[in-house]
């Protein structure tokens, strides 16, 4: 017979957690493994709240399994270190952002791109090397091994650096691997949500020149103002468009909803990229012509490896780069998830779980 959540592991765990596909989260009672040899046991702080978080709570991408605990984007303090951890000390501020654990011997792994290992464990959703199911960061505790854990730099604040853990590294890896970096670049960013401020930020801090891309006119100011955009162009308005026609090296789009890609292809020199970071729940429509006739090429892209994640907080830190965050007691969580759903958020929130979150 199975045992319960709260019997699986020493020691005692507190969070919130979702039963159904409802997606309501409240308190749940579970455990966490003892501290090994390469673990270290971490309490944590903060938590970013990513779209992520809210299509597995409501089963959207259709692999939820339930009682699940959300959270990716966590920022804590070491509080104990097993006996071969080097790399930490207790006291220490650490982060652990999408995954938790890996073979570490395919040669994803091997060549740091341990997301895109075929055996990569989810911080949350998945299920560990000892048969037992992830929790994430709406609780108050967790366990993970060394090679997985982050240092949190010094200068970054904690609760507006959490969100970076992935929606920071989710648009900084295709930067840097599709060459998306290079100043002078022409970069168009889809959608000014959670994943495209942070896109903006990252992209003016490499001397990027960036063309924020979105149906809300009313985005524009805060896109240009606020963020440093050089450029708007509203997707819906076919003026704005026609003039943006063949302009642009590349593309990230972070849009989670259903959206023609074509338009878009369209923005593209010869040789652009089209690169996807939003995950929409029903396949999107792929017109193979413009890529044909202009050498174009649409990828997707996941998170990047830990190594290129640690080189990402050190940047931001450099550059002072951090999500605009509102950060919510653990009670509210439930309101702030049906805001997410309707995009009404600016631009990230972020749970405070030291001081929030009651045993």
């Amino acid at each position: 017979m199975a045992m319960s959540p709260a019997e699986e592991h020493p020691q005692k765990a507190f969070g919130w957690a979702a039963r159904d596909t409802t997606g309501v989260l409240s308190p749940f009672n579970f455990s966490r493994r003892s501290t090994g040899p390469k673990d270290v046991s971490i309490k944590i702080l903060y938590c970013g709240v990513c779209h992520s978080d809210l299509h597995f709570l409501k089963n959207e991408w259709g692999f939820s399994v339930y009682p699940l605990v959300p959270g990716h984007e966590i920022v804590g303090v070491v509080t104990q270190v097993g006996s071969s951890v080097r790399k930490f000390r207790v006291g220490d501020t650490v982060a652990v952002g999408c995954m938790v654990g890996g073979c570490d011997e395919c040669d994803e792994c091997i060549n740091k791109r341990e997301s895109y290992c075929r055996n990569s464990i989810l911080t949350y959703n998945h299920i560990y090397h000892d048969g037992t199911r992830t929790y994430g960061g709406y609780s108050d505790k967790l366990v993970v091994e060394e090679h997985y854990v982050l240092r949190f730099p010094d200068g970054l604040p904690m609760a507006a650096g959490a969100p970076l853990l992935c929606a920071g590294i989710t648009v900084y890896s295709p930067m840097r691997y599709f060459g998306l970096s290079q100043p002078g670049t022409h970069l168009g960013v889809v959608g000014l949500g959670g994943l495209g401020h942070v896109a903006v930020k990252f992209a003016k801090a490499f001397g990027v020149k960036v063309t924020v891309i979105s149906t809300s006119p009313g985005k524009q100011k805060e896109a240009m103002e606020e963020l440093g955009a050089d450029a708007f162009i509203v997707s819906r308005d076919e003026e704005q468009m026609k003039a943006a026609m063949a302009t642009m090296d590349g593309i990230i789009d972070t849009v989670s909803a259903q959206h023609s890609l074509l338009p878009l292809l369209d923005l593209l020199k010869y040789h652009g990229k089209l690169i996807m970071v939003g995950a929409p729940p029903e396949p999107l429509d792929l017109p193979i012509f413009p890529l044909l006739i202009g050498r174009k090429l649409v990828a997707g892209s996941a998170t990047g490896g830990i190594e290129e994640t640690q080189e990402m907080l050190d940047f931001a830190s450099k550059h002072n780069i951090t999500a605009d965050v509102e950060v919510i007691p653990m009670k509210y969580i439930n309101v702030a998830m049906e805001r997410l759903a309707k995009g009404d958020v600016k631009y990230r929130f972020v749970i405070d779980i030291a001081n929030t979150l009651p045993a």
